[in-house]
């Protein structure tokens, strides 16, 4: 049964649909099959626009799939399994915008996405425990929901086990395209959009696109450091426009937060979700699941183009695009990323239970990382590349504590094996002794810090050979109107809580520099 809150909670949103749906079961035997009925009217009990009707069943399913059907017209979504735990809202969310409830996606997406002209069939398999796959399930299924040429299933791998071992799948979110696989790890909608692109040159038709006034202030960035930036200069009754492919930034793939000051604990998805809050607090223009395509030196500015073809004048710039997750650089790596290769304990750990695995990087994040697995996974061994692990000691205490965590220091990463596509082994240099070391296992957790996203300036504003946008004590760069904060900068300790000042600082400098030019 489904917990009374939820569908108390699924009553109160239908009111916001303005026509019903439909909900079609495939057909067949499944063992499942009776689980999903029971699911399935539990929710069409909540509001009269949502009708399950068990005996209308579609032979093109399967007998644990359905779809949603509105206006007696597919709508392109299929749902593999029983969508509960983190898919829920993603099951609830597709009901209620097919039955004409707002879609959330920024309206120059979405007009992208109409502009599509050739068919589309995305699948993406997930796991329910993972928190990074709801976010591509949602965004595709908005596709389709906007494109009559867009279809989208999600496949639950743990009801579908024989497809998952068919496609080598051993990472979610796993997203195919037309039966090819298409992306795979953490996605958001604006990757997927840039990967459309990049694949299909002449997949859009031609349109004008509106543009927006000009900018005094344009962010880039909705992490701790783009969101305070925004807010800053907002209240200081600035035009300003905040560009992000997700609000939150690294944020929202954080678990716990324990040093946040002045709040003992709270979630990452907690802390993006009063990010997003506090930043309608103000009138902000948020372009967000987009990117900048680029940025160009004009009179009186800059010439701010984006992904979906928008463009406009800023007279400053703010760049806060934080990192992503720095890479090995070993033969094995990129081969067999979704096979072995993972950089989301979260997401990928419960494909691996009973089995053993290595987490490389001994900083907070690889033994958080190790923490979380030792309750999933046979055993742990952890690869630290310096004589000494660099986590907070309470950290390295549990993990010390922790009878199937092995910690070994000194190693240096060289190789990732595999057999029949898939991680078999990790070999890695002792750096005392010399020695090459071979280590059996079936997955390799990469958390070795991260890579500033700088690349959207490069060539227009300093940065150093690692990547990072030097700046001075003012968040300014070495190109007037152009200021930069959070951990895509030189500044050290890439933390929340710095983030969150720099952002702050940068706000000012270039409310500063507008109030002097």
């Amino acid at each position: 049964m489904l917990d009374q809150s939820l569908l108390d909670a699924v009553t109160s949103y239908s009111t916001h649909m303005t026509q019903p749906i439909q909900i079609v079961i495939g057909q067949g035997e499944h063992a499942k099959r009776a689980e999903l009925i029971d699911f399935l009217e539990q929710i069409a009990q909540c509001s009269d626009k949502i009708i399950f009707d068990k005996t209308m069943e579609d032979a093109h399913l399967s007998a644990i799939s359905f779809k949603i059907v509105a206006q007696n017209k597919d709508t392109g979504i299929v749902f593999g399994g029983i969508p509960g735990g983190h898919e829920f809202t993603s099951l609830i969310l597709a009901i209620l915008q097919a039955g004409g409830h707002q879609i959330k996606l920024d309206e120059g997406i979405q007009n992208l996405v109409k502009r599509i002209r050739q068919p589309l069939k995305f699948q993406t398999f997930v796991s329910l425990s993972c928190h990074n796959c709801p976010e591509v399930v949602q965004a595709l299924n908005q596709f389709a929901l906007l494109n009559d040429g867009i279809t989208h299933e999600m496949i639950d791998g743990g009801v579908f086990p024989d497809l998952v071992k068919a496609n080598n799948i051993q990472g979610v979110p796993a997203v195919f395209l037309d039966g090819k696989p298409f992306l795979n790890g953490k996605v958001d909608t604006a990757r997927i959009i840039d990967k459309l692109q990049s694949q299909h040159t002449d997949l859009f038709f031609e349109k004008e696109v509106e543009q927006l006034a000009m900018q005094d202030v344009t962010v880039i960035g909705g992490g701790p450091a783009g969101v305070a930036a925004s807010i800053y200069t907002a209240r200081k009754g600035l035009k300003v426009t905040l560009v992000a492919d997700r609000i939150g930034g690294q944020v929202k793939d954080t678990q716990d937060i324990e040093n946040l000051i002045s709040i003992p604990l709270t979630h990452g998805d907690q802390l993006a979700t009063n990010l997003a809050t506090h930043i309608k607090a103000y009138d902000i223009t948020v372009k967000e699941h987009v990117s900048v395509s680029s940025i160009d030196e004009v009179k009186d500015g800059y010439q701010v183009r984006l992904n979906t073809k928008e463009s406009w004048l800023s007279r400053t710039i703010i760049v806060a695009t934080g990192a992503k997750w720095r890479k090995l650089g070993v033969k094995g790596e990129d081969e067999y990323v979704g096979n072995g290769v993972a950089y989301c304990p979260h997401c990928d750990g419960p494909f691996f239970k009973d089995k053993p695995v290595a987490v490389v990087g001994g900083g907070n994040s690889g033994i958080e990382a190790a923490l979380d697995l030792a309750g999933i996974v046979k055993h742990v061994t952890v690869l630290e590349f310096g004589d000494k692990l660099r986590a907070d000691q309470v950290l390295v205490d549990k993990a010390k504590a922790r009878d199937n965590i092995t910690i070994i220091n000194n190693a240096a990463t060289t190789q990732i094996t595999a057999q029949d596509g898939k991680v078999n082994g990790l070999i890695y240099e002792d750096r005392m002794s010399g020695n090459e070391v071979t280590l059996p296992l079936s997955a390799v957790f990469v958390q070795i810090g991260l890579v500033p996203n700088s690349e959207v300036v490069k060539g227009l504003v300093t940065v150093t050979e690692h990547g990072e946008i030097e700046i001075d004590a003012k968040c300014r760069t070495n190109k007037a109107g152009i200021f930069a904060c959070g951990d895509v900068t030189t500044v050290p300790y890439k933390q929340i809580n710095i983030a969150m000042g720099e952002g702050s600082k940068a706000g000012l400098s270039a409310f500063e520099y507008l109030m002097m030019t």
